[in-house]
């Protein structure tokens, strides 16, 4: 089993870039700049970094997509909702990898995971045009073994887990069940050769539950990072993060 890789989220850098600066992103006073976090990240030892273009704009904005392109030396995981225009910033810039994941306006964040299973249809085009140019494609999904057959027959390359439920469990019950279906799942796209990745609601004490979900090679954390690095700076926030990874035995 490889080890687990880490891909930082930096998509709350810019969320508190924005509470500022929403007008002018660009201003030469905006800060903090979610491309020099990308550049700490890597340099603390991350494989990937992870930002979410999101339709509403309210924290990444395609100007900071382009120059993580052009900047950054792991991978680009480029999250998105799916829809045509979003799709042609994606094709355009071309990041490694794409995870397609549900958008609504209301939410503070993706709250669940794409329901492959009801969206086919506008999904396999979506993917057809992303593997046209050579992107591999993620499907953000519930543990539902329903989802991840229906991802595998879409012709996905991976499938992130949802692990919100798991890490926002407030009983063990909750925790025991949660547990037993991100198994289960992760299980089943292993045996249909998807690449199992997992993030949502993932930090420094609840990773010691992720441990026990098998087949993992990407973890996509964010927030928990990110609110660490106020209080140990950034580079620290990764490396820590990345030492509570370690033993992973999938």
């Amino acid at each position: 089993m490889g080890k687990l890789r880490l891909g930082v989220n930096i998509d709350h850098v810019a969320t508190l870039r924005q509470a500022r600066y929403a007008a002018t992103p660009e201003s030469k006073n905006a800060e903090p700049d979610p491309v020099l976090a990308a550049a700490m990240a890597e340099r603390a030892g991350a494989h990937g970094i992870t930002a979410h273009l999101r339709s509403d704009r309210r924290h990444i904005q395609q100007r900071d997509i382009e120059r993580l392109r052009a900047g950054i030396m792991t991978k680009l995981n480029f999250e998105m909702g799916n829809t045509p225009e979003i799709l042609h910033i994606a094709i355009k810039s071309q990041p490694d990898e794409v995870c397609l994941v549900p958008e609504k306006r209301q939410e503070i964040t993706t709250e669940g995971g794409l329901d492959v299973v009801a969206h086919r249809r506008e999904l396999s085009p979506t993917i057809q045009r992303l593997h046209a140019v050579g992107i591999r494609v993620s499907l953000f999904i519930d543990p539902e073994t329903e989802q991840v057959d229906a991802a595998a027959e879409l012709g996905a390359d991976m499938v992130e887990l949802h692990t919100g439920r798991l890490a926002n469990a407030f009983t063990e019950e909750i925790e025991r069940q949660e547990l037993s279906r991100l198994r289960a799942c992760a299980q089943v796209a292993a045996e249909l050769k998807l690449q199992v990745n997992a993030g949502h609601g993932i930090n420094y004490q609840n990773i010691v539950l992720i441990h026990e979900i098998p087949h993992l090679t990407d973890l996509n954390i964010g927030h928990a990072i990110v609110s660490r690095a106020i209080f140990v700076g950034f580079e620290n926030a990764v490396r820590e993060m990345l030492e509570l990874m370690q033993d992973y035995r999938g």
